[in-house]
């Protein structure tokens, strides 16, 4: 591996960093509470660092209970008017909005790519251009509810309390805030208390965007302030994406009560790699499923399966592909590798990597000078791994990946649902009569083929088990916004 002080090979890339200059982070924020910011009721504040350098990049509120109920009481006076406009009208400030993110789309990846650590080459090519899509997508179902399929004139149910992950801070917005505000919901979000950045710039978008008052409130906080929310007697929605652990507690603490809830929690992919698969393309699927944004993705392929009779041959060009990737400045267009997001989450990919050669699995990393400032892991994977490896079963969260080995469809099977978790899969083969015969036994929401973490707008994404429940993206995206139908006339 190479870092982009130290170029290797004949073909040296020189760096060719992004501006920071294009974005403006003001020295602190508060809260965007009834189409303005305003400040806590109370006095604490926290900070956001930058992850590959740890600078601090701007301070901003921790909201309390106090704050959260202002944002909550704000969405329930702006849903009677929002929910009463026309799908035709409501599309127009969706649409709107998509426009901006499009426009302003060098400006927020540059602040994504800041505040969260990953690299410049994600934020701009995939983070964004999704973004913008979401929101193109959900603005053209917003005049037709009467033909999704839930019956004609479904109802919003209210308003909604969004909580978001740190990984994809702003694409996690798009899937909540969009689907919501297509079908008459308002919103009250908290983002990640370490990438509070793009959702308060996605404030000032909405202003921008016209949007009235109260229909979109952004809350920054911690885990406190998330737990306010979901709490909350005036939410009558949750949405959120994060840990099992927490998902978990989100479920306890709403039971019993009328709140609709959709949950997408952890992972444990299986990337399944059979004997006729093109080795080369398998690979390239196999890094972009558990190296993409460093690992920090929740359907990342983080478990190879690997037929035994091509294992060796497919290992060492993984190896070689391994040491061609780039870690370093996020910011440079040439980076493969970015930094972890925090020193909290470095040290449990640290902990259970060494968990992982503890037990007795063989650990190989690809060889690279990590940056002596900011948090950073360099990648690797664990060879000779069981089912009983803590690695081969526990979410890492990182650019780790677990590796073993099947011999027949039905064991590749097995090995693959053999998880608590079911959020995602991935089948490399030549034969389409395996790949939808494997495909049709895999117990997880999404299974690419021959490829790994594509995603569109228009498809569905969710998982089973303790991977959550619920769907985002596409017509399914829709059914946790909308109540039951009723009569036309009738609200």
């Amino acid at each position: 591996m190479t870092t982009e002080t130290t170029p290797a090979g004949p073909f040296a890339y020189a760096p060719a960093p992004e501006s920071r200059a294009v974005v403006d982070i003001a020295p602190s924020y508060g809260l965007f509470i009834d189409g303005e910011f305003t400040e806590s009721s109370g006095q604490d504040r926290a900070k956001t660092l930058s992850p590959a350098t740890e600078e601090v990049l701007a301070e901003y509120t921790q909201a309390n209970a106090e704050d959260v109920d202002r944002a909550v009481r704000a969405a329930r006076k702006a849903f009677e008017k929002w929910s009463a406009l026309p799908g035709a009208e409501r599309a127009k400030y969706l649409f709107r909005i998509a426009r901006i993110i499009q426009e302003r789309s060098r400006e927020l990846a540059v602040l994504e790519t800041l505040d969260n650590g990953k690299p410049i080459r994600e934020t701009r090519d995939a983070d964004l251009p999704l973004v913008a899509a979401h929101f193109f997508y959900y603005a053209g179902w917003a005049d037709k509810l009467d033909h999704a399929g839930y019956g004609p004139n479904p109802r919003p149910l209210g308003v909604a309390g969004q909580v978001i992950p740190w990984n994809f801070p702003l694409l996690m917005l798009a899937w909540k805030i969009a689907p919501a505000l297509a079908t008459g919901n308002t919103v009250v979000l908290k983002p990640a208390e370490t990438t509070p950045l793009s959702a308060l710039f996605f404030a000032d978008i909405c202003r921008q965007a016209g949007l009235p008052k109260g229909v979109v409130n952004i809350v920054t906080g911690d885990g406190r302030t998330g737990e306010a929310l979901v709490s909350h007697p005036g939410v009558d929605k949750v949405a959120f994406t994060g840990s099992t652990a927490v998902g978990k507690a989100i479920a306890r603490q709403i039971a019993g009560t009328d709140k609709r809830v959709t949950l997408e929690l952890g992972g444990k992919g299986a990337n399944i790699v059979f004997d006729d698969a093109p080795v080369d393309q398998a690979v390239e699927g196999i890094v972009n499923g558990i190296f993409f944004n460093q690992g920090q993705v929740c359907c990342a392929g983080s478990r190879l399966l690997v037929q035994e009779s091509i294992q060796d041959e497919l290992l060492d060009s993984l190896k070689r592909r391994l040491a061609t990737l780039r870690l370093g400045d996020p910011l440079d267009k040439n980076t493969d590798i970015g930094a972890i997001n925090s020193a909290e989450q470095l040290a449990r990919i640290t902990a259970l990597a060494d968990t992982g050669e503890a037990e007795g699995a063989e650990r190989w990393s690809a060889p690279c000078e990590l940056p002596s400032a900011g948090y950073w892991f360099a990648p690797t994977l664990f060879t000779n791994v069981t089912q009983a490896h803590t690695v081969a079963r526990d979410e890492i969260f990182g650019p780790v990946l677990s590796v073993l080995s099947f011999r027949t469809p039905d064991e590749a099977v097995a090995k693959a649902n053999n998880s608590q978790y079911g959020l995602s899969a991935g089948i490399w083969t030549e034969k389409g009569s395996r790949m939808l015969a494997v495909a049709s036994k895999l117990r997880a929401g999404v299974v690419w083929a021959n490829t790994f973490n594509k995603f569109d707008p228009t498809s569905p994404f969710g998982g089973y088990k303790e991977s959550g429940f619920g769907r985002e993206g596409g017509r399914h995206g829709l059914e946790a916004y909308l109540a039951p139908a009723t009569p036309k006339g009738e609200r």
